[in-house]
């Protein structure tokens, strides 16, 4: 079946533009998911490379800071998670050994910090938000090197604690 040359460029628009799949562009313009994958492969061997356009885009607008907030936000969630994680072990009938506990929180706080560094990078607006997590990080780290018997109150803070920050640093 022979389409217009629209077709293809709404298919295109899609694709780059609107940030849906390949498949999920091909069912909105009404072509196969084979033409589709066909006129992309065409379009690259003629210079016109749809994914590089696309990671343009993605750097060039919006999707570079939507990127980096959920980037920071999943890595929060996943501290949050962890911190609970410890909380609850101590209600279990086999505590994890202080050791264990710690060496967890040092690889969570390892990825913070890395995550907080790209931030930086990435979203330079953010970096009062950047200190706040290091902070907090800081003294997790403190905390369970120092104090880890008082781990399961300040996961009880820091959770509420951590809304309070997100509602002060992000816009």
């Amino acid at each position: 079946m022979a389409y217009p040359r629209e077709t293809r460029d709404k298919l295109r628009k899609a694709y780059v533009f609107d940030g849906l799949s390949l498949e999920l562009a091909a069912i909105k313009t009404g072509v196969g998911c084979a033409t589709a994958q066909r006129w992309k492969m065409a379009a690259r061997d003629q210079g016109d490379d749809w994914d590089r356009v696309r990671a343009a885009r993605t750097l060039a607008g919006n999707g570079m800071d939507e990127l980096g907030r959920g980037m920071i936000t999943a890595l929060l969630l996943q501290f949050q998670t962890t911190m609970q994680q410890l909380q609850d072990d101590d209600i279990g009938d086999t505590p994890m050994p202080p050791d264990a506990r710690v060496k967890m929180l040092v690889s969570l706080t390892d990825a913070l910090n890395k995550t907080v560094a790209s931030s930086k990078r990435l979203l330079p607006e953010t970096n009062q938000l950047a200190v706040a997590l290091e902070v907090i990080q800081l003294l997790t780290q403190f905390i369970s090197e120092r104090f880890p018997q008082h781990l399961a109150a300040f996961a009880d803070i820091l959770e509420p604690f951590g809304h309070e920050i997100e509602e002060k640093y992000s816009g």
